[in-house]
């Protein structure tokens, strides 16, 4: 595991440039980091914002793929929660009343929109409306 916390870690335009530089940087990454700089330039090629740069109660568009999936009770209530991560931050998606949602399962990608609310120091959005994204390589 890296010392240095995901967050602060260099965005891949603060690193010098160039085939060479690039090849090695790929072959000294794990495959999580690739992973993370892949996720990364999606959500920048959709047009999205970071998760890391989220803040409390901003109306935000963010997209990602889904790490867990859970049904786990809120004051009695049924609610289906996710954990989104964007290569950047993750981001706790609950749908409040609903036991299931076809096609939201763990590795699925998707786009979710809505207010972000700050909940025991995580990001979580509840309700959010939602796209999914098609599955495989595109």
């Amino acid at each position: 595991m890296s010392a240095v916390p995901r967050s602060e870690k260099p965005h891949k335009g603060d690193r010098p440039s160039g085939r060479f530089r690039r090849m090695l940087d790929r072959l000294s990454s794990s495959q999580e980091d690739l992973e993370c700089e892949e996720l990364e330039e999606d959500s920048q090629a959709s047009g999205c914002t970071r998760i890391s740069e989220c803040t409390d109660r901003q109306i935000v568009k963010v997209t990602g793929t889904l790490r867990t999936v859970t049904l786990r009770p809120r004051a009695g209530v049924p609610a289906l929660e996710a954990e989104l991560f964007d290569g950047t931050a993750p981001l706790d998606v609950v749908w409040l009343g609903r036991r299931s949602i076809q096609g939201i399962e763990p590795g699925r990608k998707l786009i979710v929109s809505g207010r972000i609310a700050m909940s025991h120091g995580r990001r979580v959005l509840f309700n959010p409306t939602y796209e999914l994204r098609p599955l495989g390589k595109e």
